[in-house]
């Protein structure tokens, strides 16, 4: 099997965090903070752990910053729905995942947002001058995916920062909490929602999101923290704010290994090794006659993910084929983002997109490769 799905989650996870996981369910699964006795003391500092670990890695100043949800979805819906007021302004990149798309047209008829999309080129790249333009007086949030899931483009997030100004920024860091190196501080980024099962190589069913230090945002549920108890009222202190209802401590506690992980390996290190498989896999594809690839082709623009299209044939019957004909994994279609296929011109039939991993390696992007090849080879008989 040669598994190129590492956007959609990263797969196999290291044995640290199946043994973490293991470890916390045999030993430690109290619920955290809601009991005085020290199995509960315990599971409380598994917790605790890992948001130091995760403020390490992202760049916050403060852990209590680092707020523990089920996914990077249910973080931008806390960011979205929990920032914005009514008749706000919100400027979106055309390279969204549907995680953001979904709740800001919800949005736009709840409380009347209005919303203007800044249009990326046709490779997926990314001008803060567009963001400049679009920005005005009422402007309250602007939202970036710092990496497409479409075909890994990364967002000049500094260049873009610089373009809008003080206005909060609210970054999608799905694809890249991990992978690339993140400065919440240092880039002045005001939200930040990260999945825990990508490359930040934990369990699914844990992610988050960062809120700056001062920044009114309100809770989406309310409910018990094992917090001041005596009052009806949700506490006002970090993380309980926001952390209502049993932890998934188990989750917590492989997100802790998988982020110790990268941290041990090294984002500078990972970093490398993903680049390199990108231009392995970019270099390879683009030399099989009847393939087109979408994206930049400049490794320090991108993630290890290339989407492709073959000539007469659909994406979803070539990701089959792929799969069971020679075991490489892929994902074909839309991949959530219907709007950054329309950018890219692959829109409505989407595409076959490959995606690596820090435990892919060059053997693998050579099969996969090689696959691909003998595909087209047959189809243009």
């Amino acid at each position: 099997m040669t598994y190129l799905d590492h956007a959609a989650t990263s797969f196999p996870k290291p044995v640290a965090v199946v043994e973490a996981v293991r470890d916390y369910l045999l030993h430690r699964s109290a619920n955290p903070g809601r009991s005085g006795h020290s199995l509960s003391a315990q599971a409380a500092r598994v917790v605790f752990e890992t948001r130091v670990a995760l403020a390490e890695l992202l760049g916050a100043g403060d852990p209590r910053q680092i707020i523990f949800l089920p996914n990077a979805t249910y973080g931008i819906n806390l960011a979205l729905n929990g920032y914005l007021r009514d008749g706000d302004h919100v400027v979106v990149s055309s390279l969204e995942h549907n995680s953001v798309m979904r709740p800001l047209r919800h949005l736009r008829q709840l409380r009347r947002l209005k919303v203007t999309t800044v249009l990326s080129d046709d490779e997926g790249v990314l001008d803060p001058q567009r963001f400049a333009d679009a920005m005005r007086a009422e402007t309250r949030l602007v939202v970036v995916n710092h990496a497409s899931n479409v075909v890994g483009t990364v967002a000049p997030l500094t260049e873009i920062r610089e373009a809008i100004g003080e206005v909060p920024l609210l970054v999608d860091a799905a694809q890249t909490a991990g992978a690339v190196p993140i400065d919440v501080a240092g880039d002045r980024i005001d939200m930040l929602a990260f999945a825990g099962h990508k490359s930040l190589l934990g369990p699914q069913g844990v992610g988050g999101l960062y809120v700056r230090p001062g920044l009114d945002v309100r809770p989406l549920v309310f409910g018990g923290t094992g917090s001041g108890s005596e009052s009806d009222e949700q506490p006002s202190t970090l993380p309980d704010f926001y952390e209502s209802g049993t932890p998934n401590g188990p989750g917590i506690a492989g997100l802790g290994a998988g982020v110790r992980y990268v941290q041990q390996r090294g984002i500078g290190e990972i970093r490398q090794h993903e680049q390199a498989l990108f231009t392995r896999l970019r270099n390879r594809l683009s030399d099989i006659p009847g393939v087109t690839l979408s994206g930049p082709a400049d490794p320090a623009k991108n993630l290890p993910v290339v989407s492709l299209g073959m000539a007469r044939v659909q994406p979803s019957e070539l990701a089959h084929v792929l799969d069971r004909r020679f075991g490489v994994l892929t994902r074909a279609g839309l991949h959530c983002a219907p709007e950054a296929h329309r950018s890219l011109g692959t829109f409505p039939h989407g595409s076959v997109r490959l995606s690596a991993g820090c435990a892919t390696s060059l053997e693998e992007i050579d099969r996969a490769a090689e696959a691909v090849a003998e595909i087209a080879a047959e189809v243009s008989r």
